[in-house]
C-alpha cells in the first residue's frame, strides 16, 4: 500500500470554502473571505457524484465555515443519498437550536466542533474574543438534540495543560475529545513560535496520549504514538496512499496541509479524480517516499519518517524527517542541512 496506494481513498479532505465568519490564528487554510472560483452547488453534486462511483468511505469536509455555505445542508443531504459518510467541522458560530435539530435527522453525520482551550482566557486568544461562549451555547444545542459530534482541539502550548479539563468537558456533553496536531500551514506558519507546543509538553503529550485510548487524533500524532496506541490506527502518513484532499476551487492536493503549488495535483474540473489519482507524479512522489535518514532509527516501523508536512513546513523538503517525531525532538535538523 505504501508504494502503490489503494485503487481510490478510504477518505478525502473537501475544503468546501475558504469564506470564515473568523480568523483563527492557527487556520491551516487562512481562511477568511471566499476563494476564487469556488465549486457552484451542481459542481459539488458532481464531485460528490465522483466520490460516491469511487466508493469512499468517508468525506471528511471542512473550510473555512461549510455552514456559511447557502447551499450546505442541501450538499450534505446529497452526499447522503450518494451513501457517504460525512465528517463535518464547525466553529460553532452558526449552530443554533433549528440547525442542531435538523442536524440530529441526518444519521451519516458526524460532527466535530472546534473549540481551542478548556477557558474563554485561552480559546479566544486564539479563535477570537466571546467565541468561547458561542461555542459552548453551540455545543449545549447539539447535546439537546442529541446530535452525535466530538470536541476538536489543536494542541498549543496553551491548551496543553487543560487537556483533561478538555476531556471532562467533552464527556459531559456526550462527547469524546479529538486532539489535533498544530502544523504550521496557512495563518499557523505565522503563530507557530508562539502557540506550538514545546518539545517538552510534546513528550509528555506522548504519554498522556498512552494513557487515554478514548481519546481521538486521526493519523496526526501517529509519529509520537508509543507502540500500545499504534495498533489502534495508521502508522504512517496516508497521504496519497489512503487519502487526499480537495480545495474549494475543486484544486487536488495529497493532504489538507499541503496545500501549496509544488503539490497540486490537478483540478477536479479538468479532470477525473480516478485518473488523478491512479496517475499523478505527485501522488507517485508521496508513494515512493522515503526518508533516508529515519531507516535505521529504531522507531522506524512506528511512524516511517513522520508527517511530510511538518518536514516540508519546517525544512522544506518532504524527503526531512519530521521535526516532532519522538527521536527528532532536540535535533537541529534546520542545522544539518545548512552545514550539509
Amino acid at each position: 500500500m505504501a508504494r502503490m496506494g489503494l485503487r481510490a481513498p478510504v477518505n478525502v479532505t473537501w475544503e468546501i470554502t475558504l469564506k470564515c465568519n473568523l480568523q483563527c490564528a492557527h487556520c491551516l487554510s487562512a481562511s477568511g473571505a471566499a476563494a476564487r472560483n469556488e465549486l457552484s452547488t451542481r459542481e459539488c453534486f458532481r464531485l460528490i457524484d465522483q466520490l460516491a462511483d469511487l466508493k469512499i468511505f468517508q468525506v471528511n469536509i471542512g473550510g473555512g465555515e461549510p455552514f456559511i455555505r447557502n447551499d450546505f445542508l442541501d450538499i450534505l443531504e446529497y452526499a447522503h443519498q450518494k451513501g457517504l459518510v460525512t465528517c463535518v467541522s464547525t466553529n460553532g458560530m452558526l449552530v443554533d437550536d433549528a440547525l442542531a435539530e435538523r442536524l440530529a435527522k441526518m444519521r451519516m453525520l458526524y460532527l466535530q466542533v472546534s473549540l481551542d482551550g478548556a477557558t474563554a482566557e485561552v480559546n479566544d486568544m486564539i479563535r477570537g474574543q466571546g467565541t468561547y461562549d458561542r461555542i459552548i451555547r453551540a455545543i449545549e444545542c447539539l447535546s439537546r438534540q442529541g446530535v452525535d459530534f466530538s470536541i476538536n482541539t489543536v494542541l498549543t502550548r496553551f491548551s496543553y495543560p487543560q487537556l483533561d479539563t478538555l476531556r471532562e468537558l467533552a464527556a459531559g456533553y456526550g462527547a469524546e475529545l479529538r486532539v489535533s496536531r498544530f502544523r504550521p500551514s496557512g495563518r499557523g506558519k505565522d503563530s507557530k513560535d508562539t502557540m506550538g507546543p514545546d518539545k517538552y509538553q510534546l513528550e509528555a503529550f506522548a504519554d498522556w496520549l498512552d494513557g487515554h485510548d478514548l481519546v481521538r487524533t486521526g493519523d496526526s500524532f501517529f509519529s509520537l504514538t508509543s507502540e500500545h496506541r499504534r495498533r489502534k490506527g495508521l502508522d504512517m502518513c496516508g497521504a496519497a496512499k489512503m487519502t487526499c484532499c480537495i480545495s474549494p476551487s475543486g484544486d487536488v492536493y495529497p493532504c489538507a496541509f499541503m496545500q501549496e503549488k509544488p503539490f497540486l495535483v490537478g483540478n477536479i474540473r479538468e479532470a477525473g479524480l480516478r485518473e488523478m489519482w491512479n496517475h499523478s507524479p505527485v501522488f507517485r512522489q508521496f508513494r515512493t517516499l522515503k526518508v533516508e535518514t529515519c531507516v535505521d532509527c529504531p522507531r522506524f516501523e512506528v511512524c516511517r519518517g513522520g508527517c511530510p508536512a511538518m518536514a516540508y513546513h519546517t525544512y522544506h523538503d518532504i524527503n526531512m524527517p519530521d521535526p516532532e517525531c519522538l527521536m527528532n525532538l532536540g535535533i537541529d535538523f534546520e542545522g544539518a542541512v545548512r552545514h550539509g
